[in-house]
């Protein structure tokens, strides 16, 4: 049921809104599945007009990013990935990776780092 969706772009798969079985009045979207243990989470404001981690860094882990508000601009070592508000994105652990906020407005952001 909630592995139905649209694939928007590369590396971004939104599921459509559902009602769940037994629930009324309640819309759910899945933003993720089954990846592994999660080691930990954290919400993020990113400034308008900049903000973000200076150089591209690695992790041992993946790293799940959940964009609630505004947009994220994911560099990678070889191209960019824009995720929009209510899409997520998965950077793979050991690939070198910044996030940034270039819009004018603020980004917030949910990340899960994942083992």
């Amino acid at each position: 049921m909630y592995n139905e969706g649209i694939h928007l772009r590369e590396g971004i798969f939104v599921s459509k809104f559902m009602v769940p079985p037994n629930h009324i009045n309640f819309k759910a979207k899945k933003l993720f599945g089954e990846m592994g243990k999660i080691i930990d989470g954290a919400i993020a404001y990113i400034d308008l007009n900049g903000g973000g981690p200076t150089e591209l860094h690695t992790h041992e882990h993946n790293h799940l990013f959940i964009v609630t508000k505004g947009e994220a601009k994911v560099l990678l070592a070889d191209k960019e990935v824009i995720i929009r508000k209510d899409e997520a994105f998965l950077v793979e652990g050991k690939i070198p990776h910044s996030v940034w906020n270039n819009q004018d407005e603020e980004t917030v952001m949910i990340g899960i780092s994942i083992k």
